[in-house]
Protein backbone atom coordinates (compact mmCIF):
# COMPACT_ATOMS: atom_id res chain seq x y z
CA UNK A 1 0.00 0.00 0.00
CA UNK A 2 1.30 3.65 -0.87
CA UNK A 3 0.58 5.76 1.98
CA UNK A 4 0.72 9.46 2.00
CA UNK A 5 4.54 10.87 1.60
CA UNK A 6 7.17 12.44 -0.44
CA UNK A 7 10.58 12.50 0.67
CA UNK A 8 11.11 16.02 -0.34
CA UNK A 9 10.77 18.55 1.58
CA UNK A 10 11.41 17.47 4.42
CA UNK A 11 9.26 19.76 7.16
CA UNK A 12 9.46 20.40 11.30
CA UNK A 13 5.96 19.18 11.90
CA UNK A 14 6.12 20.37 15.27
CA UNK A 15 6.67 23.57 13.75
CA UNK A 16 4.03 23.65 11.10
CA UNK A 17 1.57 21.54 14.53
CA UNK A 18 2.77 23.67 17.33
CA UNK A 19 -0.54 21.83 19.62
CA UNK A 20 0.78 19.09 21.53
CA UNK A 21 -1.98 18.38 22.68
CA UNK A 22 -3.39 18.23 19.81
CA UNK A 23 -1.11 16.10 18.05
CA UNK A 24 -1.15 13.96 21.46
CA UNK A 25 -4.66 12.99 20.72
CA UNK A 26 -4.60 12.36 16.82
CA UNK A 27 -1.42 9.86 18.12
CA UNK A 28 -3.89 7.81 20.39
CA UNK A 29 -6.86 7.59 17.62
CA UNK A 30 -4.02 6.36 15.45
CA UNK A 31 -2.80 3.74 17.67
CA UNK A 32 -6.50 2.61 18.37
CA UNK A 33 -7.00 1.74 14.85
CA UNK A 34 -4.03 -0.54 15.09
CA UNK A 35 -4.95 -2.05 18.81
CA UNK A 36 -8.91 -2.59 17.62
CA UNK A 37 -9.75 -3.04 13.85
CA UNK A 38 -6.71 -5.47 13.24
CA UNK A 39 -4.31 -3.03 10.97
CA UNK A 40 -0.78 -3.06 12.03
CA UNK A 41 -0.30 0.64 10.32
CA UNK A 42 -2.41 3.71 10.79
CA UNK A 43 -1.87 7.26 9.63
CA UNK A 44 -3.48 9.97 10.37
CA UNK A 45 -2.84 13.13 8.20
CA UNK A 46 -4.22 17.11 8.02
CA UNK A 47 -4.37 19.16 4.86
CA UNK A 48 -1.89 22.34 4.89
CA UNK A 49 -2.02 24.94 2.64
CA UNK A 50 -3.22 22.15 -0.87
CA UNK A 51 -0.54 19.33 0.88
CA UNK A 52 -1.26 16.33 3.02
CA UNK A 53 0.87 16.39 6.01
CA UNK A 54 1.41 13.40 8.42
CA UNK A 55 1.09 14.14 11.57
CA UNK A 56 0.37 10.91 13.76
CA UNK A 57 1.73 7.40 12.42
CA UNK A 58 0.99 3.83 14.83
CA UNK A 59 2.69 0.63 13.98
CA UNK A 60 5.72 -0.02 11.68
CA UNK A 61 8.31 2.07 12.29
CA UNK A 62 9.72 2.08 9.18
CA UNK A 63 6.26 3.85 8.09
CA UNK A 64 7.35 6.86 10.72
CA UNK A 65 10.77 7.10 9.18
CA UNK A 66 9.37 7.58 5.96
CA UNK A 67 6.17 9.21 6.38
CA UNK A 68 6.01 11.34 9.15
CA UNK A 69 8.30 14.27 7.70
CA UNK A 70 7.26 14.33 4.41
CA UNK A 71 3.96 16.09 2.53
CA UNK A 72 2.12 15.28 -0.26
CA UNK A 73 0.22 17.33 -2.89
CA UNK A 74 -3.19 16.95 -2.83
CA UNK A 75 -3.44 16.47 -6.23
CA UNK A 76 -2.12 12.74 -5.83
CA UNK A 77 -4.66 12.42 -3.46
CA UNK A 78 -7.70 13.37 -5.36
CA UNK A 79 -5.99 11.29 -8.55
CA UNK A 80 -6.00 8.52 -5.90
CA UNK A 81 -9.40 9.01 -5.11
CA UNK A 82 -11.21 9.37 -8.32
CA UNK A 83 -10.06 5.16 -9.15
CA UNK A 84 -11.04 3.75 -5.31
CA UNK A 85 -14.14 1.19 -4.65
CA UNK A 86 -16.43 3.30 -1.92
CA UNK A 87 -17.11 1.55 0.46
CA UNK A 88 -18.61 4.58 2.99
CA UNK A 89 -16.20 6.51 4.83
CA UNK A 90 -13.28 4.47 3.54
CA UNK A 91 -12.51 4.33 -0.39
CA UNK A 92 -10.32 1.38 -1.38
CA UNK A 93 -7.84 1.41 -4.57
CA UNK A 94 -6.64 -2.47 -5.22
CA UNK A 95 -3.44 -2.75 -6.32
CA UNK A 96 -3.93 -3.54 -9.71
CA UNK A 97 -5.72 0.03 -10.29
CA UNK A 98 -2.91 1.89 -8.05
CA UNK A 99 -1.44 4.55 -10.24
CA UNK A 100 2.01 3.94 -11.96
CA UNK A 101 4.12 6.35 -9.27
CA UNK A 102 2.34 5.12 -6.19
CA UNK A 103 5.63 4.15 -4.97
CA UNK A 104 7.16 7.69 -5.13
CA UNK A 105 4.64 8.97 -3.12
CA UNK A 106 4.15 6.83 -0.59
CA UNK A 107 5.44 3.76 1.82
CA UNK A 108 5.23 0.55 0.22
CA UNK A 109 5.36 -2.62 2.93
CA UNK A 110 8.23 -5.54 2.46
CA UNK A 111 4.61 -8.03 1.98
CA UNK A 112 4.76 -11.24 0.12
CA UNK A 113 0.93 -11.87 -0.08
CA UNK A 114 -0.93 -15.30 0.01
CA UNK A 115 -2.81 -17.49 -2.45
CA UNK A 116 -5.89 -16.00 -1.14
CA UNK A 117 -8.37 -13.98 -3.78
CA UNK A 118 -9.13 -11.63 -0.92
CA UNK A 119 -5.34 -11.64 0.44
CA UNK A 120 -4.26 -8.08 1.09
CA UNK A 121 -1.44 -6.90 -1.85
CA UNK A 122 1.31 -4.24 -1.22
CA UNK A 123 0.37 -1.49 -3.45
CA UNK A 124 -3.60 -1.54 -1.89
CA UNK A 125 -4.38 1.43 -0.73
CA UNK A 126 -7.41 1.89 2.03
CA UNK A 127 -8.32 5.74 3.21
CA UNK A 128 -11.21 7.61 4.55
CA UNK A 129 -11.45 10.73 3.48
CA UNK A 130 -12.52 13.07 6.91
CA UNK A 131 -14.25 16.58 6.04
CA UNK A 132 -15.22 19.53 7.42
CA UNK A 133 -19.13 20.87 7.72
CA UNK A 134 -18.99 22.13 3.86
CA UNK A 135 -17.51 18.70 2.75
CA UNK A 136 -13.95 19.46 2.10
CA UNK A 137 -11.33 17.19 2.62
CA UNK A 138 -9.38 18.20 6.38
CA UNK A 139 -7.51 15.23 7.04
CA UNK A 140 -6.82 11.83 6.01
CA UNK A 141 -7.00 8.09 7.76
CA UNK A 142 -5.02 5.76 6.33
CA UNK A 143 -4.57 2.13 7.28
CA UNK A 144 -2.20 -1.10 6.13
CA UNK A 145 -0.90 -4.21 6.60
CA UNK A 146 -4.17 -6.34 7.95
CA UNK A 147 -3.16 -8.29 10.83
CA UNK A 148 -5.19 -11.43 9.05
CA UNK A 149 -3.23 -10.71 5.53
CA UNK A 150 -6.81 -10.42 3.80
CA UNK A 151 -8.88 -7.18 2.83
CA UNK A 152 -11.80 -6.18 5.13
CA UNK A 153 -15.34 -8.11 5.41
CA UNK A 154 -18.13 -6.22 5.85
CA UNK A 155 -17.89 -6.67 10.02
CA UNK A 156 -14.19 -5.08 10.10
CA UNK A 157 -15.55 -2.26 7.65
CA UNK A 158 -18.21 -1.44 10.16
CA UNK A 159 -15.83 -1.10 12.83
CA UNK A 160 -13.39 1.00 10.62
CA UNK A 161 -16.31 3.39 9.97
CA UNK A 162 -16.74 3.96 13.94
CA UNK A 163 -13.19 4.71 13.83
CA UNK A 164 -13.10 7.02 10.81
CA UNK A 165 -15.77 8.90 12.48
CA UNK A 166 -13.96 9.32 15.53
CA UNK A 167 -11.08 10.90 13.97
CA UNK A 168 -12.67 13.28 11.77
CA UNK A 169 -14.07 14.81 14.96
CA UNK A 170 -10.68 14.61 16.34
CA UNK A 171 -9.05 16.18 13.00
CA UNK A 172 -11.71 18.80 13.31
CA UNK A 173 -10.71 19.97 16.70
CA UNK A 174 -7.64 19.77 16.54
CA UNK A 175 -7.21 22.18 13.24
CA UNK A 176 -9.33 24.44 15.36
CA UNK A 177 -7.18 24.23 18.20
CA UNK A 178 -4.34 25.19 15.46
CA UNK A 179 -5.98 27.90 13.89
CA UNK A 180 -6.82 29.42 17.71
CA UNK A 181 -3.19 28.88 18.62
CA UNK A 182 -1.87 30.47 15.27
CA UNK A 183 -4.32 33.52 15.97
CA UNK A 184 -2.88 34.02 19.57
CA UNK A 185 0.43 33.86 18.78
CA UNK A 186 0.15 36.33 15.66
CA UNK A 187 -1.92 38.88 17.68
CA UNK A 188 0.81 38.82 20.90
CA UNK A 189 3.29 39.88 18.00
CA UNK A 190 1.12 42.38 16.61
CA UNK A 191 0.22 43.68 20.00
CA UNK A 192 4.17 43.76 20.78
CA UNK A 193 4.95 45.85 17.66
CA UNK A 194 2.50 48.50 18.74
CA UNK A 195 3.76 48.62 22.45
CA UNK A 196 7.25 48.60 21.09
CA UNK A 197 6.63 51.35 18.02
CA UNK A 198 7.30 54.83 20.08
CA UNK A 199 7.12 57.75 17.60
CA UNK A 200 10.04 59.33 20.01
CA UNK A 201 12.15 56.62 18.46
CA UNK A 202 14.37 57.44 15.51
CA UNK A 203 12.98 54.84 12.02
CA UNK A 204 16.14 52.83 12.47
CA UNK A 205 15.88 52.67 16.15
CA UNK A 206 12.04 51.84 15.95
CA UNK A 207 12.29 49.49 13.08
CA UNK A 208 15.20 47.94 15.40
CA UNK A 209 12.56 47.07 17.82
CA UNK A 210 9.97 45.95 15.91
CA UNK A 211 11.89 43.38 13.89
CA UNK A 212 12.76 41.53 16.48
CA UNK A 213 9.71 41.39 17.86
CA UNK A 214 7.95 40.01 14.19
CA UNK A 215 10.57 37.97 13.21
CA UNK A 216 9.68 36.02 16.75
CA UNK A 217 6.46 36.21 16.60
CA UNK A 218 5.84 34.87 13.12
CA UNK A 219 8.76 31.91 13.68
CA UNK A 220 10.91 33.97 10.74
CA UNK A 221 14.42 32.81 9.61
CA UNK A 222 15.03 36.71 9.38
CA UNK A 223 13.31 40.13 8.77
CA UNK A 224 14.06 43.12 7.05
CA UNK A 225 12.22 46.41 5.79
CA UNK A 226 12.79 48.48 3.26
CA UNK A 227 11.27 52.30 3.63
CA UNK A 228 10.32 54.91 1.05
CA UNK A 229 11.64 58.66 1.60
CA UNK A 230 7.95 61.19 1.65
CA UNK A 231 7.82 61.04 -1.96
CA UNK A 232 7.02 57.52 -1.75
CA UNK A 233 10.31 56.70 -3.83
CA UNK A 234 13.12 53.86 -2.10
CA UNK A 235 15.78 55.32 -0.07
CA UNK A 236 18.03 52.61 -0.47
CA UNK A 237 18.20 51.88 3.07
CA UNK A 238 17.25 48.44 4.44
CA UNK A 239 17.04 47.70 8.01
CA UNK A 240 17.68 43.98 9.23
CA UNK A 241 16.18 42.76 12.18
CA UNK A 242 19.61 40.68 13.09
CA UNK A 243 21.84 43.64 11.95
CA UNK A 244 23.14 41.77 9.23
CA UNK A 245 23.90 43.94 6.16
CA UNK A 246 21.41 43.24 3.41
CA UNK A 247 22.16 43.85 0.11
CA UNK A 248 20.02 43.88 -3.05
CA UNK A 249 20.56 44.35 -6.65
CA UNK A 250 19.40 47.66 -8.39
CA UNK A 251 16.81 45.99 -10.09
CA UNK A 252 15.22 43.99 -6.90
CA UNK A 253 15.25 47.61 -5.01
CA UNK A 254 12.87 48.99 -7.99
CA UNK A 255 10.44 45.70 -8.21
CA UNK A 256 10.00 45.87 -4.14
CA UNK A 257 9.27 49.25 -4.64
CA UNK A 258 7.00 49.07 -7.53
CA UNK A 259 5.56 45.86 -6.13
CA UNK A 260 4.73 47.52 -2.48
CA UNK A 261 3.06 50.09 -3.79
CA UNK A 262 0.84 48.04 -6.27
CA UNK A 263 -0.06 45.67 -3.25
CA UNK A 264 -1.37 48.48 -0.86
CA UNK A 265 -3.27 49.70 -3.01
CA UNK A 266 -4.63 46.06 -3.52
CA UNK A 267 -4.20 45.46 -0.05
CA UNK A 268 -2.81 42.32 -0.21
CA UNK A 269 0.35 40.42 0.76
CA UNK A 270 2.14 38.01 -1.31
CA UNK A 271 4.28 34.78 -0.82
CA UNK A 272 7.49 34.05 -2.89
CA UNK A 273 8.93 30.58 -3.11
CA UNK A 274 12.64 29.80 -4.45
CA UNK A 275 10.84 26.65 -6.34
CA UNK A 276 7.11 27.59 -7.37
CA UNK A 277 4.91 25.28 -8.37
CA UNK A 278 2.82 28.64 -10.22
CA UNK A 279 4.37 32.07 -10.72
CA UNK A 280 0.94 33.99 -9.02
CA UNK A 281 1.36 37.21 -9.58
CA UNK A 282 4.86 37.43 -10.65
CA UNK A 283 6.25 37.42 -13.97
CA UNK A 284 8.90 34.33 -15.13
CA UNK A 285 11.42 37.47 -15.37
CA UNK A 286 10.85 38.74 -12.28
CA UNK A 287 11.42 35.29 -10.59
CA UNK A 288 14.45 35.07 -12.51
CA UNK A 289 15.77 38.68 -10.10
CA UNK A 290 14.23 36.67 -7.47
CA UNK A 291 15.57 33.19 -7.46
CA UNK A 292 19.26 33.58 -7.19
CA UNK A 293 19.04 36.26 -4.61
CA UNK A 294 16.91 33.95 -2.37
CA UNK A 295 19.76 30.99 -3.24
CA UNK A 296 22.42 33.08 -2.44
CA UNK A 297 21.27 34.05 1.35
CA UNK A 298 19.96 30.61 1.82
CA UNK A 299 15.56 31.12 1.72
CA UNK A 300 12.80 29.18 0.77
CA UNK A 301 10.17 30.95 1.54
CA UNK A 302 9.77 35.12 1.29
CA UNK A 303 6.86 36.97 2.75
CA UNK A 304 6.45 40.42 1.08
CA UNK A 305 4.38 42.83 3.33
CA UNK A 306 3.82 46.66 1.89
CA UNK A 307 3.96 49.02 4.66
CA UNK A 308 1.70 51.86 4.78
CA UNK A 309 -0.74 54.11 6.13
CA UNK A 310 -4.24 55.29 4.83
CA UNK A 311 -3.37 55.82 0.56
CA UNK A 312 0.42 56.19 1.50
CA UNK A 313 2.62 53.34 1.09
CA UNK A 314 5.80 53.78 3.26
CA UNK A 315 8.12 50.68 2.75
CA UNK A 316 7.80 46.88 3.00
CA UNK A 317 8.49 44.20 5.11
CA UNK A 318 9.80 40.96 3.82
CA UNK A 319 9.87 38.25 6.36
CA UNK A 320 12.13 34.74 5.38
CA UNK A 321 11.86 31.07 5.87
CA UNK A 322 14.95 28.99 5.72
CA UNK A 323 15.66 25.14 4.13
CA UNK A 324 13.46 22.85 6.88
CA UNK A 325 11.37 25.54 7.92
CA UNK A 326 7.46 25.74 6.59
CA UNK A 327 5.50 27.45 3.89
CA UNK A 328 3.93 30.83 4.80
CA UNK A 329 0.26 30.67 5.55
CA UNK A 330 -2.46 32.33 4.28
CA UNK A 331 -3.59 33.48 8.00
CA UNK A 332 0.09 34.46 8.59
CA UNK A 333 0.00 36.18 5.12
CA UNK A 334 -2.94 38.38 6.32
CA UNK A 335 -1.78 38.75 9.87
CA UNK A 336 1.53 40.61 8.28
CA UNK A 337 -1.10 42.68 6.57
CA UNK A 338 -2.79 43.98 9.32
CA UNK A 339 0.63 44.57 11.40
CA UNK A 340 1.74 46.43 7.93
CA UNK A 341 -0.61 48.92 8.80
CA UNK A 342 0.42 49.30 12.58
CA UNK A 343 4.16 49.58 11.41
CA UNK A 344 3.91 52.05 8.91
CA UNK A 345 1.40 54.95 10.76
CA UNK A 346 4.34 53.80 13.30
CA UNK A 347 6.79 54.90 11.01
CA UNK A 348 5.12 57.76 9.80
CA UNK A 349 4.50 58.74 13.15
CA UNK A 350 8.54 58.60 13.91
CA UNK A 351 9.34 60.64 10.56
CA UNK A 352 6.38 63.24 12.02
CA UNK A 353 8.41 63.57 15.27
CA UNK A 354 11.95 63.37 13.45
CA UNK A 355 10.93 66.42 11.30
CA UNK A 356 9.53 68.29 14.42
CA UNK A 357 12.94 67.68 16.13
CA UNK A 358 14.75 69.29 12.82
CA UNK A 359 12.45 72.20 12.68
CA UNK A 360 13.16 72.81 16.38
CA UNK A 361 17.07 72.34 16.35
CA UNK A 362 16.82 75.13 13.15
CA UNK A 363 14.81 77.54 14.80
CA UNK A 364 16.85 77.82 18.28
CA UNK A 365 19.66 79.35 16.15
CA UNK A 366 17.57 82.07 15.84
CA UNK A 367 17.43 85.29 18.57
CA UNK A 368 16.79 84.67 22.14
CA UNK A 369 13.02 85.44 21.73
CA UNK A 370 12.72 83.15 18.79
CA UNK A 371 14.26 80.39 20.93
CA UNK A 372 11.91 80.66 23.58
CA UNK A 373 8.89 80.17 21.00
CA UNK A 374 10.20 77.41 19.35
CA UNK A 375 10.65 75.56 23.06
CA UNK A 376 7.16 76.87 23.63
CA UNK A 377 5.92 74.85 20.44
CA UNK A 378 8.06 71.78 21.43
CA UNK A 379 6.31 71.76 24.79
CA UNK A 380 2.97 71.96 23.62
CA UNK A 381 3.29 68.66 20.69
CA UNK A 382 4.16 66.40 23.91
CA UNK A 383 0.71 66.28 24.95
CA UNK A 384 -1.12 65.63 21.42
CA UNK A 385 1.79 63.45 20.55
CA UNK A 386 1.82 61.03 23.74
CA UNK A 387 -2.33 60.92 22.76
CA UNK A 388 -1.40 59.53 18.99
CA UNK A 389 0.60 57.31 20.91
CA UNK A 390 -1.74 55.82 23.66
CA UNK A 391 -4.56 55.44 20.86
CA UNK A 392 -2.63 53.81 18.56
CA UNK A 393 -1.61 51.27 21.28
CA UNK A 394 -5.17 50.89 22.14
CA UNK A 395 -5.87 49.40 18.32
CA UNK A 396 -4.05 46.60 19.74
CA UNK A 397 -3.41 45.14 15.79
CA UNK A 398 -7.49 44.20 15.55
CA UNK A 399 -8.29 43.86 11.71
CA UNK A 400 -11.20 45.53 12.48
CA UNK A 401 -12.41 48.93 14.27
CA UNK A 402 -14.96 48.17 17.23
CA UNK A 403 -16.76 51.12 18.49
CA UNK A 404 -14.32 51.74 21.11
CA UNK A 405 -11.69 51.82 18.23
CA UNK A 406 -13.55 54.32 16.55
CA UNK A 407 -13.75 56.69 19.47
CA UNK A 408 -10.08 56.09 19.83
CA UNK A 409 -9.35 57.23 15.65
CA UNK A 410 -11.72 60.31 16.93
CA UNK A 411 -9.43 61.39 19.65
CA UNK A 412 -6.15 60.74 17.23
CA UNK A 413 -7.62 63.28 14.89
CA UNK A 414 -8.43 65.64 17.68
CA UNK A 415 -5.15 65.84 18.90
CA UNK A 416 -3.68 65.80 15.02
CA UNK A 417 -5.58 68.95 14.55
CA UNK A 418 -4.96 70.85 18.09
CA UNK A 419 -1.10 69.96 16.32
CA UNK A 420 -1.45 71.64 13.61
CA UNK A 421 -3.11 74.63 14.80
CA UNK A 422 -0.01 75.00 17.32
CA UNK A 423 2.22 74.37 13.55
CA UNK A 424 0.56 76.21 11.29
CA UNK A 425 -0.57 79.43 13.76
CA UNK A 426 2.76 80.17 15.98
CA UNK A 427 1.77 84.24 16.07
CA UNK A 428 -0.74 82.77 18.35
CA UNK A 429 1.87 81.88 20.94
CA UNK A 430 3.91 84.70 20.27
CA UNK A 431 0.68 86.87 21.44
CA UNK A 432 1.00 85.30 24.63
CA UNK A 433 3.52 87.23 25.72
CA UNK A 434 2.90 90.89 23.54
CA UNK A 435 0.54 93.18 25.29
CA UNK A 436 0.20 94.80 22.27
CA UNK A 437 -1.87 92.77 20.74
CA UNK A 438 -4.63 91.51 23.17
CA UNK A 439 -7.51 88.96 22.95
CA UNK A 440 -10.99 89.33 21.26
CA UNK A 441 -13.00 88.04 23.92
CA UNK A 442 -16.03 86.23 23.23
CA UNK A 443 -18.34 83.86 25.44
CA UNK A 444 -16.58 80.71 25.98
CA UNK A 445 -18.64 77.73 26.91
CA UNK A 446 -16.56 75.69 29.68
CA UNK A 447 -17.73 72.65 29.85
CA UNK A 448 -16.86 71.10 26.63
CA UNK A 449 -13.47 72.36 26.42
CA UNK A 450 -13.15 70.40 29.96
CA UNK A 451 -14.28 67.31 28.93
CA UNK A 452 -12.00 67.03 26.04
CA UNK A 453 -9.13 67.89 27.88
CA UNK A 454 -10.02 65.55 30.11
CA UNK A 455 -9.97 62.82 27.28
CA UNK A 456 -7.06 64.16 25.34
CA UNK A 457 -5.28 63.09 29.02
CA UNK A 458 -7.23 59.92 29.61
CA UNK A 459 -4.63 57.23 27.97
CA UNK A 460 -1.59 58.97 30.48
CA UNK A 461 -3.90 58.89 33.93
CA UNK A 462 -4.62 55.12 32.77
CA UNK A 463 -1.02 54.45 31.73
CA UNK A 464 -0.19 56.02 35.37
CA UNK A 465 -3.47 54.41 36.86
CA UNK A 466 -4.45 58.02 37.94
CA UNK A 467 -8.29 58.87 38.18
CA UNK A 468 -9.19 61.73 36.95
CA UNK A 469 -12.63 63.62 37.91
CA UNK A 470 -14.68 66.14 36.74
CA UNK A 471 -17.32 68.32 38.63
CA UNK A 472 -19.30 70.44 36.38
CA UNK A 473 -22.53 72.27 37.11
CA UNK A 474 -25.49 71.51 35.56
CA UNK A 475 -25.64 75.66 33.94
CA UNK A 476 -23.71 76.43 31.70
CA UNK A 477 -20.61 77.93 32.58
CA UNK A 478 -19.21 80.81 29.96
CA UNK A 479 -16.54 82.81 30.31
CA UNK A 480 -15.13 85.75 28.66
CA UNK A 481 -11.79 85.39 26.46
CA UNK A 482 -10.60 83.29 23.68
CA UNK A 483 -11.39 79.65 23.32
CA UNK A 484 -8.07 77.66 22.19
CA UNK A 485 -6.24 79.84 24.62
CA UNK A 486 -8.41 78.70 27.53
CA UNK A 487 -8.41 75.12 26.25
CA UNK A 488 -4.41 75.42 26.21
CA UNK A 489 -4.84 76.80 29.88
CA UNK A 490 -6.41 73.29 31.07
CA UNK A 491 -4.67 71.14 29.29
CA UNK A 492 -1.29 72.44 30.65
CA UNK A 493 -3.08 72.47 33.85
CA UNK A 494 -4.40 69.02 34.07
CA UNK A 495 -1.65 67.45 32.11
CA UNK A 496 0.75 68.49 35.02
CA UNK A 497 -1.34 67.01 37.68
CA UNK A 498 -1.42 63.74 35.80
CA UNK A 499 2.52 63.59 35.01
CA UNK A 500 3.34 64.45 38.58
CA UNK A 501 0.47 62.10 40.69
CA UNK A 502 1.38 58.68 41.69
CA UNK A 503 -0.68 55.90 40.65
CA UNK A 504 -3.93 55.21 42.25
CA UNK A 505 -4.75 58.54 42.91
CA UNK A 506 -6.95 61.62 42.12
CA UNK A 507 -6.60 64.57 40.02
CA UNK A 508 -9.96 66.51 40.45
CA UNK A 509 -11.16 69.48 38.04
CA UNK A 510 -13.83 71.41 38.79
CA UNK A 511 -15.54 74.77 37.15
CA UNK A 512 -18.19 77.25 39.48
CA UNK A 513 -19.07 80.60 38.89
CA UNK A 514 -18.38 83.13 41.92
CA UNK A 515 -20.13 86.44 41.33
CA UNK A 516 -18.51 88.00 38.01
CA UNK A 517 -16.48 85.57 38.19
CA UNK A 518 -15.26 81.78 36.88
CA UNK A 519 -13.25 79.49 38.99
CA UNK A 520 -11.27 76.68 37.72
CA UNK A 521 -9.50 74.67 40.35
CA UNK A 522 -7.34 71.90 39.31
CA UNK A 523 -6.46 69.69 42.47
CA UNK A 524 -3.59 66.97 42.64
CA UNK A 525 -2.11 64.56 45.26
CA UNK A 526 0.71 63.98 44.00
CA UNK A 527 4.57 65.22 44.89
CA UNK A 528 3.84 68.89 45.97
CA UNK A 529 5.95 71.91 45.27
CA UNK A 530 7.64 73.55 47.83
CA UNK A 531 7.79 76.83 49.28
CA UNK A 532 11.09 78.17 47.81
CA UNK A 533 10.07 76.73 44.04
CA UNK A 534 6.80 78.40 44.13
CA UNK A 535 7.98 81.60 44.40
CA UNK A 536 9.55 80.92 40.87
CA UNK A 537 7.06 78.50 39.34
CA UNK A 538 5.30 80.62 36.75
CA UNK A 539 8.43 81.78 35.75
CA UNK A 540 9.42 80.74 32.32
CA UNK A 541 11.83 77.79 32.09
CA UNK A 542 12.09 76.77 35.73
CA UNK A 543 13.03 73.62 36.74
CA UNK A 544 12.27 72.36 40.12
CA UNK A 545 15.19 71.21 42.19
CA UNK A 546 13.19 68.34 43.58
CA UNK A 547 14.47 65.00 42.02
CA UNK A 548 10.82 63.55 41.78
CA UNK A 549 9.84 66.84 39.54
CA UNK A 550 13.02 66.48 37.55
CA UNK A 551 12.65 62.86 36.91
CA UNK A 552 9.51 63.80 34.82
CA UNK A 553 10.40 65.46 31.01
CA UNK A 554 9.93 69.21 30.75
CA UNK A 555 10.90 72.46 29.58
CA UNK A 556 9.92 74.77 32.31
CA UNK A 557 7.30 76.78 29.89
CA UNK A 558 3.91 75.03 30.33
CA UNK A 559 2.99 76.86 33.87
CA UNK A 560 4.65 80.18 32.30
CA UNK A 561 2.43 79.61 29.22
CA UNK A 562 -0.81 79.05 31.56
CA UNK A 563 -0.10 82.53 33.25
CA UNK A 564 0.42 84.29 30.20
CA UNK A 565 -2.67 83.37 29.15
CA UNK A 566 -4.45 84.03 32.89
CA UNK A 567 -3.29 87.55 32.41
CA UNK A 568 -4.27 88.09 29.32
CA UNK A 569 -7.45 87.49 29.99
CA UNK A 570 -7.66 89.58 33.26
CA UNK A 571 -7.79 86.54 35.76
CA UNK A 572 -5.52 85.59 38.22
CA UNK A 573 -3.91 81.99 39.13
CA UNK A 574 -2.11 80.97 42.27
CA UNK A 575 -1.18 77.80 43.50
CA UNK A 576 -1.50 76.28 47.27
CA UNK A 577 1.01 73.41 48.02
CA UNK A 578 3.07 71.80 50.19
CA UNK A 579 6.04 69.39 49.55
CA UNK A 580 4.77 65.93 49.49
CA UNK A 581 1.05 66.19 49.91
CA UNK A 582 -0.18 67.58 46.50
CA UNK A 583 -1.25 70.73 44.85
CA UNK A 584 -3.78 73.00 43.92
CA UNK A 585 -4.52 75.66 41.16
CA UNK A 586 -7.13 77.67 41.25
CA UNK A 587 -7.86 80.11 38.17
CA UNK A 588 -10.21 82.98 37.91
CA UNK A 589 -12.00 84.37 34.54
CA UNK A 590 -14.32 86.82 33.53
CA UNK A 591 -17.68 85.54 33.66
CA UNK A 592 -19.22 86.72 30.00
CA UNK A 593 -21.95 88.86 30.90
Amino acid sequence: MALEAQQVPVIDVRAAWADALSRDALQLIAEGVTEMVGFQVAILSVVRDDSLRAVAVAGSESARERLINAVTPMEVIHQELAVADDWGRFKFVPSERAPADTADWGWVPDLEPSDDPDAWQALDLLVAPLRDASGEIVGLLSIDLPVNGRRPDSDQRTLLERYAAQAERAVLVALERQALSEQIRLATAAREIVRNASVQLHVDDLLAQCGEALTHGFRAGGSWVQTFDEAGLSTGALHSAQGADIWLPDGLIEMAETSAHQLWALQQSVVLERHPTSLGVLTQEQYDQITPFMERIGVDYLLFVPLGAGSTCVGNLVLTRNEGQPAWTSTEAAAALDIGHDLGRAILNARTFAHEHRLVAELTALDLYKGQLIATVSHELKNPLTAIVGHLEMLDGAPELSPASHNSVSAIGRAARRLQRVIDDLLLLSKVGDPDQPIVPAPVHLQPIVEDVRDLTAISASRGRVRVELDLPLEAMVADGDAEEIDCLLTNLLSNAVKYSPADTTVSLSVHRDGAEIVLTCRDQGIGISAEDQEQLFTEFFRSADPNARAQPGTGLGLAIAARIVERHHGSITVTSELGHGSTFTVRLPAAA
